[in-house]
């Protein structure tokens, strides 16, 4: 895969947020594990942010450009609003803030446009999230929604993508389930992390299912 993460990867070694294995735990998205079975999972997502950006591209190439677009908004472009009491004279300045790395960093596919995220840290709201610099950053709310996931791990190629993505598809059609939305590419790792230590997944939003496929999930869940 024709990633080009070095400047990524170097800054993230520097600032010691990630190391191999996670030494240092950073915060993820927070999710309920409703029903698993082998790699595949049935979740329950919390509502969380993003800061977003669209690139357009090929599959291989738009990860780079969009995590340094959001990479960059983390690492202090971003104006903080900060209120200044009456004083003469009243002057205001933008100030940058720094804001911790989360995971996963995900990749999809919308209107022939690829959506690049990260996941904002859940101690902070749209009211205090600092505002990015960049007109291509946006913050977003995501809702709480129910996903299948397919966790596995190796190389960030679009071959081995496109395959889990059929995998899961098919997995969701054998549970009765039905998508509800577009495959999302979900990378947890840092790019110098070795290919095979890495954890990847591939989410798909599904429709919520009835209370007898939920009935069926809990029964067919290990304790």
């Amino acid at each position: 895969m024709k990633l080009s993460y070095t400047f990524a990867a170097i800054t993230f070694l520097l600032s010691g947020q990630f190391v191999v294995g996670h030494a240092l735990a950073i915060e993820e998205a927070g999710y309920a594990v409703v029903f698993k079975a082998d790699q595949f999972e049935i979740r329950q997502y919390r509502p969380y942010i993003v800061a977003e950006t669209f690139v357009e591209g090929e599959f291989d190439e738009v990860g780079s450009v969009g995590f340094r677009r959001l990479f960059d908004y983390i690492s202090g472009n971003n104006r903080s609003q900060e209120s200044i009491e009456m004083t003469s004279p009243v002057t205001q300045e933008p100030q940058s803030e720094k804001i911790e790395m989360t995971a996963p960093v995900t990749q999809e596919k919308q209107a022939g446009r690829y959506r690049i995220t990260f996941l904002m840290p859940s101690r902070l709201t749209l009211q205090t999230l600092p505002q990015p610099l960049d007109e291509n950053v946006q913050l977003k709310q995501m809702p709480a929604r129910w996903v299948a996931a397919h966790r596995y791990s190796g190389t960030w190629s679009r071959s081995r993508y496109e395959s889990r993505t059929e995998d899961l598809f098919q997995w969701i059609g054998e549970q009765g389930l039905k998508p509800a939305g577009e495959p999302v590419f979900a990378r947890y790792d840092a790019p110098f992390i070795p290919w095979f230590l890495r954890r990847n997944e591939v989410l798909i939003p599904i429709e919520i299912p009835d209370s007898d496929a939920r009935a069926r999930f809990r029964s067919q869940t290990v304790k």
